[in-house]
C-alpha cells in the first residue's frame, strides 16, 4: 500500500456515504464526504507511517474528513512507542504551523493532547500561553486541550500551567473554549483534587456556569 495523501483520500472516498453520513457537529467551510468517523480513524491509523510531507498534503485538502485524517495521523504518530523525539518534534511543529487547517473542534481534541501536550511536557509552555491569547477560538482551544496530557501523564507540579491557562480563559464566552476549560479542570482534579478545590475557591464565583459544572463533575 502506498502511504500517500492521494491513496488515503482514495480510501476515504471509497467509504463515503454522501447524504447518509452528515457530521452535524461540523460547521466549517470544507466539503463533507460523508465518511463515518470510526472509518476515518481506522483509515488514518493504517497510514500512520506516511511522511510528514504527505500529512501536510492532507492538511491542504478541502474536505473535512481529509484534514481530520491528517490530524489523526499526527496523533497516531505521537502515540507510537517507536516514534523518535525528532518525529514528535516534527509532528508538533507541523500541527502549530498548519493550525490554519483546523476548522472544527474535533481536530483539536483528537491531536492536541498527544501531539502538542506530550511534546511540551518537559519543555517551556510559552507556546500554549501565546495560543491562549490569540483571537482564534480554535487556537485557544488547543491552549487548554493540550495540557490534558499533563493531567494524565504528568505530575501534580505540571498542573500549574494548566491552571494558569484556565485562569486566562475563564472569561471566554465562546463555547468552543469555555467547555474544554471545564473539562481540563475536571481532569486536573483527578490528579490533584486539593489543587482543583483551591482553584475553584478562588474563581468559582466568576466562572461561567457550564464551565463550573464540567469542572466539578468528578468531585465528591
Amino acid at each position: 500500500m502506498e502511504l500517500t495523501a492521494s491513496a488515503l483520500m482514495a480510501a476515504l472516498r471509497e467509504q463515503a456515504k454522501p447524504g447518509e453520513v452528515v457530521h452535524k457537529h461540523y460547521h466549517g467551510a470544507g466539503d463533507v464526504l460523508g465518511v463515518p468517523m470510526r472509518v476515518t480513524f481506522d483509515i488514518a491509523k493504517a497510514f500512520t507511517g506516511m511522511g510528514f510531507g504527505e500529512v501536510e498534503r492532507l492538511l491542504d485538502e478541502s474536505s473535512y474528513e481529509g484534514r481530520l485524517a491528517g490530524f489523526c495521523v499526527l496523533d497516531f504518530k505521537a502515540r507510537g512507542k517507536k516514534t523518535t523525539d525528532d518525529e514528535r518534534q516534527a509532528a508538533y511543529e507541523l500541527y502549530l504551523r498548519r493550525h490554519d487547517a483546523i476548522d472544527s473542534w474535533d481536530m483539536v481534541d483528537r491531536a492536541a493532547p498527544h501531539v502538542v501536550g506530550r511534546y511540551l511536557l518537559n519543555r517551556s509552555r510559552d507556546p500554549l500561553f501565546e495560543l491562549a491569547r490569540t483571537t482564534d477560538p480554535l487556537r485557544r482551544r488547543t491552549a487548554i486541550t493540550a495540557p490534558l496530557y499533563f493531567a494524565r501523564f504528568g505530575t501534580a507540579a505540571d498542573l500549574a500551567d494548566l491552571f494558569a491557562i484556565a485562569e486566562l480563559l475563564l472569561d471566554d464566552k465562546d463555547p468552543v473554549v469555555s467547555k474544554p476549560v471545564g473539562i481540563a479542570l475536571k481532569y486536573s482534579g483527578v490528579m490533584d483534587e486539593a489543587a482543583l478545590r483551591s482553584f475553584l475557591d478562588q474563581h468559582a464565583d466568576a466562572m461561567q456556569r457550564p464551565t463550573l459544572r464540567y469542572a466539578k463533575e468528578k468531585l465528591s
